[in-house]
This record gives structure tokens, C-alpha cells and sequence, in this order.
């Protein structure tokens, strides 16, 4: 009769573990592969470009102080025709030199439109109301990818009195919503390629590994391979359905348990500590105790007695006080976890500059089992 019972027990505790299987795996960071590798090819160019914003109320470059911005002008007017050799003098403050740049997006076709930003070159107080004049946007390459031109929008503003004046935002910089039209293709064709690579945004052995390791499985051929710690090479398998393309669109929804090194990341500027979850200490004692002096300064009038022909004097009064909270010992235990290391170092109150302290003397010590980063 005790059969029935063990054989119920046993299948309880099977649904139990089943159940509890999907929330262990859960627990581990996974995404996908589209999410953390970029495609070899598959990348934004940077263009930039020198032009002339027009139409400023009184807000543009100084010619005297901008002579860049001057000859452009000049030069301007000449292409269209007007005479300024003649001119003894040229004073505009509704003209300013700009450096405008974009990004061209992978794959874009001519006659697209791409949107570009503005930045004053010279001593512009403002753009607002100003327009773009024809401006060739240039690649690494010295070719003109894009032509850009249309009314600047900036999400500052500058409001000036005779007593004061308010400034919100930067007024000097702009944007233009689909002002450059592309003129010359990136010449790429992604589709005839037999290989490429899939570059890790974050370097990892194991990562890496673990790609190849989904992809080969999924295809059910030897497709993917581990060429270092940022890099999976992608080959097409012979007698597969479709191109290079259909490849990467079948993969990159996998989903791939990712890895990471035992690192801390520190911003001395801000005091910004960031801890990865591997992070372990080893058994170490720390303590730790702040110092604080104050100083103030007291002054008192000493007054000469009547008739003696003494002289009034200030005599200063210095009081000096010295506070140092002192802080026990506090043993930090071998391998602790993220959680307990950062519970224990906060029972000793300590302010974020002083934990970096702290990190940066365990880790001479030999008892920080983790890399330092300091920004």
C-alpha cells in the first residue's frame, strides 16, 4: 500500500522541478543575437559640410570677428552674379558660418532624405528663423554624399533687456528634419556575400562561443565559427534555402545566454560605482574612519582704557575643532556575493568616494576578484 503513495510523492516532486525549471533558466541574462553583435556592412557613415545660414534677426557673425564667415559670403554672391569687389565694407548680422553634419544610414537610396544637424562656426548668438543656404555633406572618402538645405529649428532661445537677459537651451544649434537629400549610394551588395562576420558589441569568449553554438545548431550545419572573443565569422552553408540575407534573418532571433567578466566601473568625477554581478571578494577585513576639521573665525574690538593714550586694536580669535569617526573592523567573508559585498560595505556608512577607495586598496591587496575600470 505504500507504493501507490512513493509513486505520488515522486511525481509531485517531478512537477515540482519541472515547473521550477523555466524560472532557473529565466534567472540567466539571455537576448537575442540580433541585439548584441553588428553585421559586418551593415553601418552608419558620418558626413559633415560647411555652409551658411541666412535670414538671422541680427543674431549672426560679426564679419570683423568672423572673417571666415565674410568670405564666404563674398564668395556666395560672386557665384551668383553680384559684384563685391567694390564693396569697401560689408556689415551684416543676419548671415553665420555653420558646420553641418549627418549620418548616412546603411543602405540608403538616391533621393532618400536623411535629417542633418546645424552648429554655429563663429560668434552667433542665435539661429533662430535662420535658413540653411545649398551645403554638400562630405564622406571620410572626400565625396559628396548629400545635399542639404532648409530652415534650421533650435530648442533653445535667447531673450536679452537692457538689465538682464535669459537663455534656455542652446540656441546656437539646430536641426533639420529631412533636410539633405542623398546623391550617391554606398556601393555594398550585402546579398552576394558568401561570408561575413558578426562583430560583439561587448568581447566574450564564452558569448562568442555560445553564438556559434546556437547558429550551428539551428541550421543543423557547421555555419558559424569562433574566430576571437568579438568576432563569429558567418558562412552560407552549402544548399541553403536563400541568400546571405535570409540567413541572418533566420538567426538573429535566437536567443543565447550571455556572458560577462567580473568588472567594476568607476567615475571618479561623480562618484559612480557600477558593479557587475560576478564581482567576489575573498576574506578581507576593512575600515574605514573620516576626518573633518573646522575652522572658524572670530574677530573682537579691544578698546584702550580712558586717558591712556592706548590705540583700538582687532584681535582675532581662531577655534579649530577635529572630528574623526572612527569605524570598527568589519570582516568581509570569502566569495560573497554582489548583494552581500555592497550590504557590507554600506553597514560601515560610507559615502560612495570613500567605497572607491575602498575597491581600488582590496584590490591591491589580492582579495578583488574583478577588474577595475576608472573613467
Amino acid at each position: 500500500m505504500y507504493a501507490p503513495l512513493s509513486r505520488m510523492l515522486l511525481a509531485t516532486l517531478m512537477a515540482i522541478v519541472v515547473c521550477l525549471a523555466p524560472l532557473t533558466a529565466a534567472q540567466a541574462a539571455t537576448a537575442r543575437i540580433k541585439d548584441i553583435v553588428n553585421i559586418e556592412g551593415v553601418r552608419d557613415n558620418q558626413l559633415v559640410g560647411y555652409g551658411l545660414v541666412v535670414g538671422l534677426n541680427g543674431t549672426g557673425d560679426g564679419l570683423d570677428n568672423s572673417p571666415f564667415t565674410k568670405q564666404s559670403l563674398q564668395a556666395m554672391l560672386e557665384r551668383l552674379g553680384v559684384n563685391t569687389l567694390t564693396a569697401t565694407t560689408m556689415r551684416t548680422g543676419n548671415v553665420a558660418a555653420v558646420m553641418v553634419t549627418a549620418d548616412l544610414p546603411p543602405f540608403s537610396t538616391e533621393g532618400s532624405k536623411i535629417d542633418v544637424q546645424v552648429a554655429s562656426l563663429g560668434d552667433a548668438t542665435s539661429l533662430q528663423g535662420g535658413t540653411l543656404l545649398v551645403t554638400p555633406l562630405l564622406g571620410a572618402d572626400g565625396q559628396v554624399y548629400a545635399i542639404a538645405q532648409g530652415p534650421v529649428a533650435i530648442n533653445g532661445f535667447k531673450a536679452q533687456g537692457q538689465a538682464t537677459e535669459v537663455i534656455s537651451g542652446v540656441p546656437t544649434t539646430g536641426r533639420i528634419a529631412s533636410g539633405a537629400i542623398i546623391e550617391r549610394e554606398i556601393n555594398f551588395k550585402l546579398g552576394s556575400q558568401r561570408s561575413l562576420r558578426l562583430a560583439l558589441r561587448n568581447p566574450d569568449f564564452t558569448t562568442a562561443r555560445r553564438i556559434a553554438m546556437s547558429i550551428n545548431d539551428f541550421i543543423g550545419k557547421p555555419t558559424a565559427t569562433p574566430e576571437d572573443p568579438a568576432t563569429v565569422r558567418l558562412t552560407l552553408p552549402t544548399g541553403f534555402n536563400g541568400n546571405i540575407v535570409d540567413l541572418i534573418t533566420d538567426i538573429e532571433q535566437l536567443v543565447v545566454n550571455t556572458d560577462e567578466p567580473a568588472k567594476i566601473v568607476i567615475d571618479q568625477n561623480s562618484g559612480i560605482i557600477v558593479m557587475g554581478k560576478d564581482v567576489r571578494v575573498s576574506t578581507v577585513a576593512v575600515a574605514q574612519s573620516n576626518l573633518t576639521v573646522t575652522i572658524a573665525e572670530n574677530s573682537t574690538v579691544s578698546q584702550p582704557a580712558p586717558l591712556s593714550q592706548g590705540q583700538t586694536v582687532v584681535v582675532p580669535h581662531t577655534t579649530i575643532n577635529v572630528n574623526q569617526k572612527n569605524s570598527d573592523l568589519a570582516l568581509v567573508p570569502e566569495s560573497v556575493t554582489l548583494q552581500q559585498l555592497v550590504d557590507g560595505l554600506n553597514a560601515l556608512g560610507i559615502t560612495p568616494r570613500d567605497l572607491i577607495s575602498i575597491l581600488q586598496a582590496i584590490k591591491a591587496a589580492g582579495a578583488l576578484q574583478a577588474d577595475i575600470e576608472v573613467m
